[in-house]
């Protein structure tokens, strides 16, 4: 058994799209139209053949209080590795994005948490430099 595909309830697939390709650099695998909403599908530009993020859009009323209420607490709905969590929120920051925790070191990795303007906070974490 192995991960595949993992989603993230975005409240706006456009924006969510732009976001995360734009700023956070993944590249799209699957973008099919279905109604008004699209099968959304993103990799790592680091990782093309690993797991794919899915913007699912938040329509159903639970997958809005899940969000809503992550987010009013404080708490990421996921979290990604990078190389070096200082580096990554120097280069986000100058491009406008905001974080809601600076990079914090937390025993054996650095954390910091941004806002994905989408609906979540994404946790970035790498390990500690030494």
């Amino acid at each position: 058994m192995r991960i595949t595909r993992t989603s993230v309830f975005v409240d706006d697939q456009a924006k969510a799209h732009d976001f995360y390709t734009g700023l956070l650099g993944f590249e799209v695998r699957h973008d099919i139209p279905l109604g008004q909403f699209r099968w959304l599908t993103l990799v790592s530009s680091e990782d093309p053949d690993g797991p794919e993020l899915v913007l699912e859009p938040d329509e159903h009323p639970a997958a809005r209080a899940y969000t809503e209420a992550l987010m009013a607490d404080g708490i990421p709905t996921t979290s990604f590795t990078v190389a070096d969590v200082e580096a990554e929120h120097a280069r986000l920051t100058a491009l406008g994005v905001v974080f809601t925790q600076p990079p914090v070191p937390t025993g054996p990795v650095v954390t910091a948490v941004l806002d994905d303007t989408c609906g979540n906070l994404v946790q970035l974490v790498s390990a500690q430099p030494t």
